[in-house]
């Protein structure tokens, strides 16, 4: 009933074409005040700039990891500004290729980074990009959508003032699916973003650009969001860790809300160790985030020495059926056998009702989702339409110019479900399926310590190839039912097929993120897939 109701909604509102812009305005003005003369080499392998020795292997500023460039902040190697103009010149170089940011703070950056105190937190000195779905006090937030473009927020978000606090400075505001609705950031109403490992294929989304960004060399992690696997598909297609925490874990306060029952930020890294260092600053209680809770915070980095040795894991069947490519399976299962070589326990567990998550999770979304963006009416929030004869005509006009279309399909899907006569039938009924999803997971998990499968489906494809909205939705197969249940999942790099990066993902129990990052770093230390670095090609017309 579900699939056929998004027929319909498809039928009415056949899907266009949006404008695509390589590099917005404000990102042009940022290039045009910067001052940097360096090399403009789009590959690693080929750059001139001098790189940095470290632990047998060659660095450069840009390529570098959290750890790393803390590594030579104390042996006085290095120093913030150096690395933040670094960062200056590689994003001027690849960015035109990219297009992972909306905006960039290139200017203010350097000049943040000459006073920055790298001894004030593990990650003082390190760079972030923050999806454009996250609240910036004085920087405009445009969701990817015409509806926010100039929206300038008053306030910072609660894991911003958290990342200024711990000394980390902005480079900029990426790219998304508008209102993070999509799964490859072709639905961006501002501009386009590709992937690094192959330009013509799309960096997968929502938080496609925080992903890119981290990929191309132009960040050392980034924040998204995650509502159906919005950090961890992008983290797959794009070759880096992506890692979204327990629901509760990260408070939520000052981020624009798509489905606030599933809505968490996440965290795009280079490594997990990156990733733990950053969720240690993030995480905690936030008094303004009515759904934060108020557990003790480990510290994520030094559980990550513990050692994954006598740990259950256990391998879903479900995850291994119809709709996987064999190339992902391959790899997904290789690393599978790596795991046991780490002392871990494997064995096969049913989710058998995982595959009623799709449908479940594209109800109850939609529902919370056109719930939030009533508010987008031209009065109180949103670009005004011009000239309204009436306040209806306010009202249709502001919405049907200011919306894209995927935006507008799940705003009729979420009505539909939530309209008198309908409302027992889908949005009650995917409540209940969400409990029995919950509460299967925990049987589960009585058995095992984490669980363990592919993160999407597929590698990343390219631009145009999902001609449909239910191919797209189809991508989140292996994701989504982790938001249902509110659990932490990482995905972390575990091969390639056809020279694209494919994703592992590992989901544990609620509030064990410790245990679910300990796992990735152990295969990571074992793999050599987090220190790959993508070979920016040129773009195909």
């Amino acid at each position: 009933a579900f699939f056929f109701l998004v027929f319909l909604m498809t039928l009415f509102y056949t899907r266009g074409t949006n404008k695509c812009i390589v590099i917005s305005t404000n990102v042009e003005r940022s290039f045009a005040r910067a001052n940097s003369t360096s090399s403009t080499s789009l590959r690693y392998a080929q750059d001139d700039r001098e790189p940095f020795y470290i632990n047998n292997i060659y660095i450069y500023m840009y390529n570098s990891t959290i750890q790393q460039a803390r590594q030579n902040y104390e042996n006085g190697t290095w120093d913030p500004k150096t690395v933040a103009e670094d960062f200056m010149t590689r994003i001027q170089e690849v960015e035109p290729k990219i297009g992972s940011y909306i905006s960039l703070q290139m200017d203010t950056a350097v000049s943040q980074a000459e006073d920055i105190d790298t001894t004030r937190s593990p990650i003082a000195g390190s760079f972030v990009s923050i999806k454009d779905l996250i609240c910036t006090k004085d920087t405009e937030t445009t969701a990817a959508s015409k509806m926010l473009r100039d929206f300038i927020p008053f306030y910072d978000a609660t894991v911003v003032e958290k990342l200024k606090e711990a000394g980390v400075i902005s480079l900029g505001k990426t790219n998304l699916d508008e209102f993070a609705m999509g799964g490859s950031c072709e639905n961006s109403a501002l501009q386009k973003t590709r992937n690094p490992w192959n330009t013509n294929c799309v960096p997968g989304g929502s938080s496609g650009g925080s992903a890119a960004s981290v990929a191309a060399g132009e960040c050392h992690f980034s924040l998204g969001t995650d509502t159906g696997g919005s950090v961890r598909q992008p983290a797959s297609f794009c070759g880096i860790v992506g890692f979204k925490p327990s629901y509760g874990r990260v408070s939520r306060y000052g981020v624009i809300p798509m489905a606030n029952s599933l809505d968490q930020v996440g965290i795009c890294a280079k490594t997990s160790y990156d990733t733990a260092l950053v969720l240690q600053q993030i995480a905690g209680y936030d008094d303004k985030d009515s759904t934060s809770m108020n557990i003790a915070v480990p510290h994520y980095s030094e559980e990550l020495q513990k050692g994954v040795s006598g740990l259950k894991v256990g391998v879903p069947e479900e995850f291994f059926a119809e709709g996987l490519d064999p190339g992902v399976r391959e790899k997904v299962e290789a690393a599978i056998e790596d795991m046991k070589s780490l002392g871990m326990e494997v064995k096969p567990v049913n989710l058998k009702l995982t595959k009623y998550a799709l449908p479940a999770y594209y109800i109850i979304m939609a529902a919370e989702a056109s719930t939030n963006l009533s508010r987008y009416d031209g009065i109180r929030f949103g670009e005004t339409a011009a000239d309204p004869k009436d306040l209806e005509d306010l009202y249709q006009s502001t919405r049907g110019e200011n919306f894209g279309d995927e935006v507008k399909r799940r705003i009729m899907l979420g009505s539909f479900a939530l309209s008198s006569g309908f409302y027992d039938a889908y949005y009650a009924k995917a409540q209940k399926v969400r409990t029995l999803i919950k509460q299967e997971f925990e049987e589960v998990f009585k058995e095992v310590d984490v669980i363990i499968g592919p993160t999407a489906p597929t590698v990343a494809y390219e631009f145009g190839a999902k001609k449909d909205p239910l191919s797209m939705y189809l991508g989140d197969t292996y994701t989504i039912p982790v938001n249902l249940a509110g659990l932490p999942a990482v995905s972390t790099p575990c091969g390639f097929v056809d020279g694209m990066p494919v994703g592992l993902q590992i989901i544990g129990q609620s509030f064990q993120d410790d245990i679910v990052l300990r796992v990735s770093h152990a295969y990571e230390m074992l793999s050599d897939f987090v220190e790959l670095r993508a070979e920016i090609s040129p773009i195909q017309a």
